[in-house]
């Protein structure tokens, strides 16, 4: 073989390259800005996001990145776990102004959810509360008439 091409296997796939047009790869780290493709349902959509963790298993070195799933209304941080044996997603260098929104406008959905949360607790607690109040006399007498019986 021509000393300047080389036989190369990724996932299972060799290819032969040629060193003379060989291009640097990416090398990454934790807390680099990325860009996450990834497919959902029929196409793909990106999603910006940030390499968080590197786990080195034995047999499946992986990197962990987050990422925001961002819509009209909405911020949600989610992960994936990117490794040899990830399908439908990949990860691209960020550039610096590629996010769409800013930071205060994501942390504001942050706290509209959180303040939706809030009440849903709310109402929870005043549904047990009532409940408490009405039905506990009712199970009370329940568990007097079970004790009456044994």
């Amino acid at each position: 073989m021509d000393e300047q091409k080389r036989i190369i296997e990724i996932n299972g796939i060799k290819m032969e390259v040629d060193m003379r047009n060989v291009k640097v790869l990416e090398h990454y780290k934790v807390g680099d800005p990325v860009k996450v493709l990834k497919k959902e349902y029929q196409n793909y959509k990106s999603y910006p996001g940030m390499i968080i963790g590197f786990d080195d298993f034995k047999n499946l070195p992986t990197i962990i990145v987050a990422y925001l799933d961002v819509s009209y209304s909405e911020a949600t941080l989610k992960f994936i776990y990117l490794n040899s044996q990830s399908e439908d997603v990949e990860i691209c260098p960020t550039l610096k102004n590629d996010m769409p929104l800013t930071q205060g406008n994501i942390i504001e959905m942050f706290d509209r959810k959180i303040v939706v949360k809030e009440q849903e607790l709310k109402d929870l607690e005043s549904q047990k509360k009532y409940f408490l109040d009405q039905f506990g006399v009712y199970f009370g007498k329940m568990i007097e008439k079970e004790c009456v019986k044994d």
